[in-house]
C-alpha cells in the first residue's frame, strides 16, 4: 500500500495521535456498553431487571430505541478507531504495545457490558449445573436443570445436544461451583476465560506470521484489535476465544516442529470444541519436516493420532465423558439455517421449492448437510496430498474453511476462527483488505439488529427497534465515506486500477 495514509509525524505527535485514537475506541466500547444495559440479553432471574433506573431502558420505548442507538453508534466508534488505529502503525513496525494497550483498553467495558450478539453464555451457565451436579452434558439438555429459563438459556438449547469438548464443561463446572446462581459473575468468568484465549492469540499469531514473513504487528491488528473479533470474544464471552488461541498456538508449535507440545496444545482446544480436530494431520505433516518422505509422513500421522487420541481418552475420564463429543460433534449443525451460509442458501430454496410443490422437505436439510460436510472432507484430503510444505498452514487453513464454509450453519464468529490464520498468512493491500473492512462493518451492524433482547410483551416493537439499528448503521457509515478523506483514498488504493475508485478519491 502506499504511505499516502501513513503517518509521517514525529513520535511524540504519532504517540498522541494513537493514544487520541485509543481513547476513541474505549468510548466506542463504552457507549456499547452502556447500550446494552437497554437491549441486551439479561436473564429472567438477573437482579439487575429490578434495578429501578434500569426499567425504563429495558421496558419503555423512548429507553429501548435510544440504547439500540446508543449500542450500534458505539460499535462503529470502535470500527473508526480501528481503521484509524491501523494508518497510525503503518508503516507496520516491531512493536506490539500499541496493540496491547488498545485491546486491553477496547475490552474493559466490554468485560462489564450486558451480553450481546449471542446469549450462548448462558447456555455454558446450565451446562456447567449438569457437570457440577454429576450428570453428562453429552446426555442431558439443559432442560434438566431446574430454572434453566429464569437463568437466561435460549428456548432453542433446552433439548440441544451440544458440540462442545469435555474441557469446557469442566471449566464450566469451575465457573458454576464459584459463582453458584449468580448469573453476573458468571458471565464475568467466563469473558475472563475468553480474554485467555485473546491473550494466546496476541501472542502467537505474531509469532506464527513471522514464519510467514508478514508483519506481525500488522496481522495482530488484522485479528486481535478488530472490534469484530472483540465484541463476539469479550462482549458475548464466546469459548470460542480460547478454541482459537489453542488452536493457533498449535500450529505455530507444529510449525517449529515441536510436535509434542502443538499436539499437547490443539487436544486442548478440542477439549474446547472439537471443530479443531481438523487440524491434526496438518500438525502431522508439519511435525514431520519439509523433507519428509511418505512412510515419514504416515509415521507422524500415526504418532499424532495416537497421542491426541490417548489425550482425548484422559480428558474423557473426569466425569465419564469418554468420546460423547465425537456423536455430539457429527449430529451438530442440523435441525435449522443460516441464511449467509452458502449451503443455508441452497437448502432454503430447495426446501422452498420442494414445499412449493407439495413435496415433503423434512430431507433436505439433513441430505445438504451431509453432502456439505463430504464435500469438506473430499478439499481436506486434496490439500493433504497436494502442495508444498512451504505452504501447508495455508493448504490446512483452506480446508479448515472449507469445513466451516460447507455446513448449512455459519454463525458470523465462526469466521474469527479463520482470521488469524488468514492474517499469519498474509492478507494482501488489495480487494482481500477491503474484504476484511467491508465484512467486519457487515457483522458488527448485523449483530445490532439482529440481537437485541426485548421482553415478551413489547415484541412488537422489534421490526422498528431493528429498523432503528438499521439506519444508524447506514448513516454512520455513509457519514465515514462521506467526512473520512483518507478512507476514500485508502479504499481507491487497495483496488488502484478500479476506474470508481479514481473517481471516489476526487470527492
Amino acid at each position: 500500500m502506499s504511505n499516502a495514509v501513513a503517518t509521517t509525524a514525529p513520535n511524540g505527535a504519532r504517540q498522541r495521535a494513537v493514544t487520541g485514537v485509543v481513547a476513541l475506541g474505549f468510548l466506542g466500547a463504552v457507549l456499547v456498553a452502556l447500550g446494552s444495559l437497554g437491549v441486551g440479553w439479561l436473564a429472567v432471574g438477573s437482579p439487575l431487571n429490578r434495578w429501578r433506573w434500569l426499567v425504563p431502558w429495558r421496558v419503555e420505548m423512548p429507553g429501548v430505541f435510544a440504547s439500540v442507538v446508543i449500542l450500534t453508534v458505539g460499535v462503529w466508534v470502535m470500527y473508526v478507531a480501528w481503521l484509524r488505529l491501523g494508518r497510525l502503525l503503518r508503516p507496520w513496525g516491531t512493536s506490539l504495545k500499541e496493540l496491547w494497550i488498545a485491546s486491553v483498553l477496547w475490552s474493559v467495558p466490554l468485560l462489564l457490558a450486558v451480553p450481546i450478539f449471542s446469549r450462548d453464555v448462558y447456555a455454558y451457565i446450565g451446562q456447567g449445573r449438569i457437570v457440577l451436579g454429576g450428570g453428562d452434558p453429552y446426555l442431558e439438555s439443559i432442560s434438566s436443570v431446574p430454572n434453566w429459563l429464569q437463568l437466561g438459556a435460549d428456548v432453542n438449547w433446552a433439548e440441544s445436544q451440544t458440540a462442545y469438548g469435555p474441557l469446557f464443561y469442566w471449566l464450566a463446572a469451575g465457573v458454576v461451583s464459584v459463582t453458584g446462581l449468580a448469573v453476573e459473575p458468571a458471565i464475568l468468568l467466563f469473558r475472563i476465560l475468553a480474554w485467555g484465549g485473546i491473550a494466546l492469540t496476541l501472542v502467537y499469531v505474531p509469532k506464527l506470521a513471522a514464519l510467514h514473513q508478514v508483519n506481525g504487528v500488522k496481522a495482530t491488528w488484522i485479528t486481535v484489535a478488530n472490534p469484530f473479533f472483540l465484541l463476539s470474544f469479550v462482549a458475548s464471552a464466546h469459548n470460542d476465544a480460547l478454541m482459537v488461541g489453542l488452536s493457533v498456538a498449535a500450529v505455530y508449535y507444529a510449525a517449529k516442529r515441536r510436535g509434542v507440545l502443538a499436539i499437547v496444545l490443539l487436544v486442548a482446544s478440542v477439549g474446547i470444541k472439537p471443530i479443531t480436530l481438523v487440524l491434526l494431520p496438518f500438525i502431522g505433516l508439519l511435525w514431520a519436516g519439509p523433507r519428509a518422505s511418505w512412510p515419514r509422513k504416515i509415521l507422524f500421522w500415526a504418532l499424532s493420532a495416537i497421542l491426541a487420541i490417548g489425550l482425548c481418552a484422559v480428558m474423557g475420564l473426569p466425569g465419564g465423558f469418554g468420546f460423547g463429543w465425537v456423536s455430539a460433534t457429527l449430529s451438530a449443525g442440523g435441525g435449522y439455517l443460516v441464511w449467509f451460509a452458502p449451503l443455508g442458501i441452497f437448502a432454503g430454496a430447495l426446501i422452498g421449492v420442494t414445499g412449493g410443490l407439495g413435496l415433503d422437505s423434512g430431507w433436505v436439510l439433513p441430505v445438504v448437510q451431509l453432502l456439505g460436510r463430504l464435500a469438506a472432507l473430499g478439499i481436506i484430503a486434496i490439500l493433504l496430498f497436494r502442495g508444498s510444505y512451504s505452504r501447508l498452514v495455508q493448504r490446512m487453513l483452506l480446508g479448515f474453511t472449507a469445513l466451516v464454509v460447507l455446513s448449512p450453519v455459519v454463525q458470523p464468529w465462526y469466521l474469527l476462527w479463520l482470521l488469524p490464520f488468514f492474517a499469519a498468512t498474509g492478507i494482501r493491500d488489495d480487494w482481500q483488505l477491503l474484504w476484511v473492512y467491508a465484512t467486519v462493518a457487515f457483522f458488527i451492524a448485523f449483530g445490532c439488529f439482529d440481537q437485541v433482547f426485548l421482553w415478551q410483551f413489547n415484541m412488537e416493537w422489534k421490526p422498528l427497534v431493528q429498523l432503528a439499528s438499521i439506519a444508524t448503521s447506514v448513516l454512520c457509515l455513509l457519514g465515514l465515506l462521506v467526512f473520512s478523506r483518507r478512507l476514500r483514498t485508502e479504499v481507491s488504493e487497495l483496488i488502484p486500477r478500479a476506474r470508481w475508485a479514481r473517481w471516489w478519491s476526487k470527492g
